[in-house]
C-alpha cells in the first residue's frame, strides 16, 4: 500500500488540516497546536519528532478522538472526526485504533493470552491470537501473568492488546519510552514487523532522533506547527538504528 498505484484517499487516508487547539483562557491561555497541516498513506509508518512542548501529544489525543480542536480538522478514510457524535467516536476507537503507550496498562490478574483477548473482543475481525502470540514471541509466556514478565515482555504484550483488533490505525505515544536500549530496538523491530505484516498505518510520537531513520514518513514538530515534513529516502532497519 506504499506505492504510487494508491488511490488518492489512500494517499490522504489521514489528514490533517489547519489543526488549532489550546487550553486555558484569558492571560493563562496556551496554544498548543498553531495550524498544522499534513496527511499519511495508508500503511505508512509515520514518526511524529519533536521535544516535549511541541503538540505530540495533543496531537495523538486529537487523531485518537479523544479531544476536539478548536479550529480545522482531522479526516480519515474520508471521514471527518468533528461530523462524528459521541457514540460514533467510541466505535470508531474501538474498530478503527489501537494504542500503544509508554506504560503498558495491562490487566494485573489476567494471563498474557487474555490480555490480549480483552482487545480481540472489541473487533469485528480479529487477528487470529495464536498466530499474533507467535509473532509477538510471546507464545511460551502466554500464561504468566503480567508481573511475571519483563518490561520488554509486557510491551510486547500491550502492543499485541492493540494490533489484535486489526485496526487500521495504530497509535504509539513513545512506546520505548520506559525501555533499555536493547528492549527498545527490539520493540521497534516488532512495531516495524507488524507494520510490514499487517498493513496497520503506524503513527509514532517519539522525541528519539534515530527513530525517524526507521519511518517511511517524518513529521518534525516545534512550538505546535509543523517544522518539516519529509518522505523518508533513506530508510533502514530498526536493527540498524544507533542511538
Amino acid at each position: 500500500m506504499k506505492g504510487e498505484d494508491m488511490t488518492e484517499q489512500e494517499r490522504n487516508f489521514l489528514e490533517i488540516s489547519e489543526l488549532k487547539k489550546g487550553f486555558g483562557s484569558g492571560d493563562n491561555r496556551q496554544e498548543v497546536l498553531r495550524g498544522m497541516d499534513f496527511s499519511v498513506k495508508k500503511g505508512e509508518f509515520c514518526v511524529l519528532l519533536g521535544p516535549s512542548g511541541s503538540g505530540k501529544s495533543t496531537l495523538l489525543n486529537i487523531i485518537g478522538g479523544i479531544e476536539t480542536p478548536d479550529e480545522g480538522y482531522v479526516k480519515i478514510n474520508g471521514d471527518k472526526l468533528e461530523d462524528m457524535n459521541e457514540k460514533q467516536l467510541t466505535m470508531y476507537r474501538r474498530r478503527h485504533l489501537g494504542y500503544v503507550f509508554q506504560m503498558y496498562n495491562l490487566i494485573p490478574n489476567l494471563n498474557v493470552k487474555e490480555n490480549i483477548e480483552v482487545g480481540a473482543y472489541l473487533s469485528d475481525s480479529p487477528l487470529d491470537i495464536d498466530e499474533l502470540l507467535h509473532t509477538l514471541g510471546l507464545w511460551e509466556h502466554r500464561y504468566k501473568l503480567p508481573n511475571q514478565l519483563s518490561g520488554g515482555q509486557q510491551q510486547r504484550v500491550s502492543i499485541g492488546r492493540a494490533i489484535v483488533k486489526n485496526p487500521d490505525i495504530l497509535l504509539c505515544d513513545e512506546p520505548t519510552g520506559a525501555l533499555d536500549y536493547k528492549t527498545s530496538k527490539e520493540i521497534l523491530a516488532l512495531i516495524e514487523e507488524v507494520n510490514q505484516k499487517y498493513g496497520n498505518t503506524v503513527i509514532m510520537v517519539t522525541h528519539n532522533e534515530a527513530i525517524k531513520q526507521m519511518a517511511d514518513h517524518v513529521v518534525k514538530l516545534r512550538d505546535g506547527v509543523v517544522r518539516h515534513n519529509n518522505i523518508n529516502q533513506e530508510k533502514i532497519a530498526a536493527t540498524e538504528l544507533d542511538w
